[in-house]
């Protein structure tokens, strides 16, 4: 079986045979399977003759199921990882033996250890006694509020100040305004 590698910036695009290792510009070294290489051709689910690059797997998937929709009815999604399609009685197979599953549960173990690092404490705060009582503290004999009536002692005491003005009587400003302060 052939492996297309597609081109880069640094270098052209190369078919090697499944003996003949992928060669890097002038390196003799094979390189390692690694599985977050998005150059990294993977077999469609639904076409067994569809070969796509691992970065435009998810994409593909989707358009193949609109394609297929009896195939996709029969394949199942694994919980852990979105682009393992299987038939539906694999599934709980798959799922024991995921490779996905068991960096999903180291990470939920490192988590529990992180929560427990960081726990907030529970809160030791009480409501202080008071003792206050509103009732007891209302003023009763206080006068009863009037919308637009002051009570204000001061204002009600105050002179109307004088003005001095030479307008005529009929340019004047009125002495009083028409709502009481």
């Amino acid at each position: 079986m052939s492996t297309l590698r597609y081109g880069t910036s640094l270098g052209p695009a190369t078919v090697s045979s499944a003996g003949d290792p992928l060669r890097n510009g002038d390196e003799d070294t094979v390189k390692p399977d690694d599985p977050s290489d998005p150059n990294k051709l993977l077999q469609c689910p639904y076409d067994k003759n569809h070969q796509i690059r691992a970065c435009r797997f998810p994409y593909h998937l989707l358009k193949c199921r609109k394609n297929h929709p009896k195939l996709a009815s029969e394949l199942k999604t694994c919980p852990f990882n979105a682009k393992h399609l299987m038939p539906k009685h694999e599934l709980s197979h798959h799922i024991e033996n995921c490779e996905d599953r068991r960096s999903v549960t180291i990470e939920a173990e490192a988590n529990t250890e992180i929560q427990r690092k960081f726990q907030v404490p529970v809160s030791t705060w009480t409501n202080p006694v008071t003792e206050e009582d509103w009732d007891k503290e209302a003023d009763d004999h206080a006068a009863t509020f009037v919308w637009g009536v002051s009570t204000n002692q001061l204002i009600q005491n105050k002179p109307e100040p004088r003005t001095t003005n030479n307008l005529t009587p009929g340019l004047r400003a009125p002495r009083t305004l028409p709502w009481k302060l």
